[in-house]
């Protein structure tokens, strides 16, 4: 029996405690349990479907993609997004001839990186002599600030790399998914317009680019007519990211570049366009077929208007004050009045024109400090040449 109501005892206490901690832990509202790992993690950006963008995916020769894909492995950097670029990657017309060279084009390449001053300090160490002098002396925080100025990128270039010479620009993804979206300096949007050669891919890059690429594909419809030519419509959207860069007015650019890279890379930008359009009221552009049809009127127009990206409308916002009633008045009638306007493709292109042509001064800019006078002028050099030799 003394056991028993020993053994009673013990057991007593515990459910007595009990009650006062479950009370405690209802009170007690400043300190929340932290929450489980588990339902944090089904926030992250979901995995996206293969076949999404599946259209960015562009064919190279075998050779091409090997050699592409061991110069990125050189760089101990971590690089998140990498793609490659221009006539050393997809062929151009005028520029034949080079191929049957010993130096063959200059391989153009984009890398965004999370973190642009870690980036720069392990790639100064690994490759010194990619940057210039000075940039070695002020450091990989110089490097960085001097990137973050408008466009948003530093170019190292005349880099010797697998036994050609190559130019790569650094960016963050933040900057880059941001120019994207909203073409805020249409610098790095407007070079992902065209054909490339995706190296090394990205999710978040992956998803704004194929917003990047509807916007791109909704713009040169509303500066195109009722009825054109797929060639007409590659042109247009080729054209854009050219729209007041400084040079296309010297000798340091093809003014027939964009001719000459649609001329040749038509089934590269069918690729990257045609389900888009598929998916765009009033857009008629058959398999197979290279004439395309679209709804020009103000209704269907306004469908494309409201959707450019953000730095686009803002100009075109600017525009329309004062030529009719505010867009408080009535909304509805405010973009029928804008899209049915005449003058809307010569608007667009004029104020494609102001986004482009600061960042990209300044970007030319940056090409002294980040190449040094001696590697700018040599690459001066080298594009009047290929200008010349294109033209000739």
């Amino acid at each position: 029996t003394t056991d028993s109501t020993t053994s009673h005892n013990v057991l007593t206490p515990p459910l007595h405690i009990s009650k006062p901690e479950t009370s405690k832990s209802r009170q007690s509202q400043l300190y929340p349990r932290p929450r489980p790992a588990v339902p944090r993690q089904r926030q992250a950006l979901p995995t996206l479907p293969a076949t999404f963008g599946r259209n960015q995916v562009l064919p190279v020769p075998d050779s091409t993609r090997a050699l592409l894909e061991d110069i990125v492995r050189t760089f101990e950097a971590p690089i998140r997004y990498a793609f490659a670029y221009g006539s050393g990657v997809f062929e151009q017309a005028g520029y034949e001839r080079q191929k049957d060279k010993e130096d063959r084009p200059m391989l153009d390449f984009i890398f965004a990186v999370t973190h642009s001053d870690h980036w720069h300090s392990i790639n100064m160490q690994q490759h010194p002599g990619h940057y210039p002098l000075h940039a070695r002396v002020l450091g990989s925080s110089f490097v960085a600030k001097t990137q973050e100025l408008s466009p948003g990128l530093w170019f190292n270039t005349f880099v010797p790399v697998k036994g050609v010479n190559i130019k790569y620009g650094v960016t963050t993804v933040d900057t880059l998914c941001a120019d994207l979206l909203n073409w805020r300096t249409l610098y790095l949007a407007g070079r992902m317009h065209k054909p490339l050669r995706i190296i090394k891919d990205d999710a978040r890059v992956r998803l704004t680019q194929q917003v990047n690429l509807t916007s791109a594909l909704r713009t040169a419809l509303l500066m195109l007519p009722e009825s054109f030519t797929q060639r007409e419509l590659f042109s247009a959207i080729a054209g854009i990211s050219y729209s007041g860069d400084p040079r296309m007015v010297l000798p340091a650019e093809n003014r027939g570049k964009v001719e000459n890279m649609v001329s040749r890379q038509e089934d590269q930008f069918r690729e990257l366009y045609w389900r888009l359009a598929q998916g765009l009221p009033g857009v008629r552009w058959a398999a197979g077929s290279k004439s395309v049809e679209q709804d020009t009127s103000p209704h269907a127009r306004a469908a494309h208007l409201k959707k450019l990206p953000e730095e686009l409308l803002k100009h075109v916002h600017q525009r329309a004050e004062g030529r009719g009633p505010p867009r408080e008045a009535d909304e509805s009638a405010y973009w029928l009045r804008i899209a049915g306007d005449k003058e809307l493709p010569s608007i667009l292109d004029s104020e494609i024109t102001k986004i482009v042509r600061y960042p990209a001064t300044v970007q030319s800019l940056k090409g002294i400090v980040s190449a040094g006078v001696a590697k700018s002028a040599r690459y001066s050099v080298a594009k009047v040449s290929k200008w010349w030799k294109g033209t000739s």
